[in-house]
């Protein structure tokens, strides 16, 4: 029975388990087959990351308060964080990794920094 590479389809010599002709075919073999997953979670970690840095440029003390407009203007998305941490009288604190940030009054966030990481 005839092998064939399952990236070029190339005739396969060796092993009779064998799948590709090189490493080349194999790693494109697998970046074919991933790239959707290796997109998504790429856009995400951009967004991550875009989050993290409007939090450290606002909050350059490691305690603070802005505006909800203030983060919707820098291109902040509350879609988008890493954990929540919720305190025994049941704020819940959103984080970005080590920034975060707790909804106040009408508009306002306080925003924090865990320093213990």
């Amino acid at each position: 029975m005839e092998h064939l590479c399952l990236s070029c389809g190339e005739k396969l010599v060796g092993r009779s388990d064998k799948k590709f002709c090189n490493d080349s075919c194999r790693n494109n073999h697998h970046h074919q087959q991933n790239s959707g997953q290796i997109n998504f979670m790429r856009n995400i970690n951009n967004i991550l990351r875009k989050n993290r840095a409007i939090l450290a440029s606002l909050n350059p003390e490691g305690k603070g308060k802005t505006k909800k407009s203030t983060l919707e203007k820098q291109g902040f998305s509350f879609k988008y964080f890493t954990h929540t941490y919720t305190t025994k009288d049941g704020r819940v604190y959103y984080f970005v990794y080590e920034y975060g940030y707790v909804q106040l009054e009408w508009d306002y966030f306080a925003l924090v920094q865990n320093t213990d990481i």
